[in-house]
């Protein structure tokens, strides 16, 4: 059976987390989807809130810790990444933005990416297309059409005026997993320190 990495980043701070509880969703919806299509899917989540300490360190000196080095290595290599953040003062968390600081911003290339948020209200809801997809685009990720938000109204109800929460869910992931389905990140040696491929040894770079 062809497998595929699934690496889940939530950028939570309490616990419970909605914002934990949203990417343990999507992860779960995603990975239905790629079993559908006979894919298997290993998946690995991680709290940004465990490697808080570690990520301001790393900030200050440009050294990750072997803990740190561990989650980026697992997040760059995976085939598809589902990011998660809380919304403050109208986007995205410092400790999110402060974990994709810290990341090689090449090591996200043709990732595919499924972002999501959470927030008190839905007034806040539009942080997602102005502040967190434009920062991976940036980092050149593959960014799935659908994001999803969830309010805390979305957890009581499970619905609201446009969409119910579930069917989000699953559209995104339905995107997600089309993109990963065809993905082979996972199964290449990536060398951050590799010429690029217009590198000749006795003339520089050739004119592409």
């Amino acid at each position: 059976m062809t497998t595929r990495k699934l690496a889940v980043v939530s950028a939570g701070l309490s616990q419970p987390s909605s914002t934990r509880m949203l990417a343990d969703r999507l992860a779960v919806a995603t990975v239905g989807r790629l079993a559908e299509d006979g894919i298997e899917t290993e998946v690995v989540t991680f709290e940004l809130r465990d490697v808080a300490q570690d990520i301001t360190n790393n900030l200050l000196t440009g050294f990750p810790s072997p803990k740190l080095d561990r989650v980026i290595e697992a997040v760059t290599g995976a085939d598809g990444l589902i990011a998660v953040t809380p919304i403050f003062t109208t986007s995205y968390s410092g400790l999110f933005k402060s974990f994709f600081d810290i990341v090689d911003n090449r090591s996200l290339t043709d990732m595919p990416v499924l972002i999501g948020a959470t927030a008190g209200t839905a007034r806040h809801s539009l942080a997602l297309d102005y502040a967190v997809r434009p920062m991976f685009t940036y980092l050149h990720a593959v960014v799935v059409p659908t994001s999803v938000y969830a309010a805390s109204e979305d957890w009581g109800s499970g619905a609201d005026t446009v969409k119910t929460l579930p069917d989000r869910i699953d559209r995104a992931a339905g995107e997600l997993a089309a993109v990963m389905a065809r993905s082979e990140r996972s199964g290449q040696v990536r060398d951050p320190f590799a010429l690029d491929s217009s590198f000749s040894p006795t003339g520089g770079f050739q004119a592409q």
